[in-house]
């Protein structure tokens, strides 16, 4: 008779710690096991956004484990799963990821106060701003720094920002900085983020502009709109008070009067489908005596002849237009131009810069 041996069944006790997560895990503890299970999975963390102290913490806690069962594991990704769902809302942790979060949507002037006020940042990289900043901003930062500290923020821009910047300064320094790039390579990251906070104080320590434009630009949308008789009359002054600011502006001004010098011949008939036909005629009208008459001889030579034919047999027919009439339908004329212009329907010939010329 043969015997058989069998194994004795596993007591409960055996049972339930096969089944039961390992006790008193801390938080800490299953923070690494999370994130170590997203690093497997290929995730990007972007741990560099944490605190310093955080980060040294984490380290420490996933340097002292070991090996973690799938039941702990399991019950820890469960957990975690669950406190995601849970979560309704969440806020971009200190002022700085709050003014980040904000940017654009209050104002400037607010956004530098409260940067200055509770430092460049609470949490986060300085450079991510940095990165942010226009060429211009960075450009005045450099004039004010060293060799070496220009070099440190040339290497920490992204490539393209990094060539324009460069193209921007003077072939001598241009030179100094790129030869200094050379010697960066034993900096250490403790430097590069002490360099990185003290260039982002900077930007906090620049004058914020009141305005979008500059002057010339806001005293040529003012004119634009302005009669002809007042236009006139401000660009005298302002050529015997300051004749560079009245050059730029008259750069940025189109009237009835610029369109043969700055609209392409192309794009006339497209101009007219868009123009108010009794607009059109008073304007026409009154091109002569505004002393318009080269724009009003443009628009007709490049319409259809049998167009051009009936605006003259309208213009006679209207016979002598008030002054006052004939500048209220040119201005009209010009807020359609100029709406296809900013539409992006319209591309303006550039006026030449007499001074360049000269």
């Amino acid at each position: 008779m043969n015997e058989t041996t069998s194994l004795p069944a596993p007591s409960n006790a055996q049972t339930l710690s096969r089944i039961i997560p390992q006790p008193m895990l801390s938080k800490r503890a299953k923070a690494a096991i999370v994130v170590r299970l997203l690093i497997n999975e290929g995730a990007d963390i972007p741990l560099e956004e944490l605190p310093a102290e955080l980060q040294a913490l984490l380290t420490q806690q996933m340097g002292s484990m070991r090996v973690v069962d799938r039941v702990t594991l399991a019950s820890v990704v469960a957990e975690f799963t669950e406190a995601l769902e849970s979560i309704g809302l969440s806020f971009p942790g200190g002022i700085a990821g709050a003014l980040d979060a904000l940017e654009g949507r209050i104002s400037r002037e607010t956004a530098a106060r409260l940067r200055k006020e509770a430092g460049v940042r609470a949490a986060g990289d300085p450079w991510k701003r940095l990165r942010a900043s226009s060429e211009q901003e960075l450009q005045n930062i450099i004039a004010c720094e060293s060799t070496e500290v220009a070099a440190v923020l040339l290497s920490k821009l992204d490539v393209p920002v990094a060539a324009g910047l460069l193209g921007r300064l003077s072939g001598p320094e241009a030179r100094r900085i790129t030869y200094a790039v050379s010697l960066t390579s034993d900096v250490t990251p403790d430097a590069v983020d002490r360099i990185g906070l003290s260039l982002a104080a900077q930007l906090d320590q620049q004058k914020v502009p009141a305005f979008d434009t500059g002057a010339a630009e806001r005293l040529g949308a003012i004119l634009n709109s302005s009669s002809t008789p007042t236009r006139d009359d401000v660009m005298t002054g302002l050529e015997e008070t300051d004749q560079a600011l009245a050059h730029a502006v008259r750069k940025t001004i189109f009237t009835f009067g610029n369109i043969a010098a700055r609209i392409v011949p192309r794009d006339i008939p497209r101009v007219l489908r868009e123009m108010d036909g009794a607009a059109l005629i008073t304007a026409m009208a009154g091109a002569e005596a505004a002393g318009f008459a080269a724009s009003r001889d443009f628009i007709l030579e490049n319409m259809s002849g049998r167009m051009a034919d009936q605006l003259r047999e309208d213009e006679a027919e209207a016979g002598k237009i008030k002054p006052s009439d004939a500048d209220e339908a040119m201005s009209a004329i010009v807020a359609v131009i100029r709406d296809m212009e900013n539409r992006g329907d319209l591309v303006f010939v550039q006026p030449e810069d007499e001074e360049e010329e000269g």
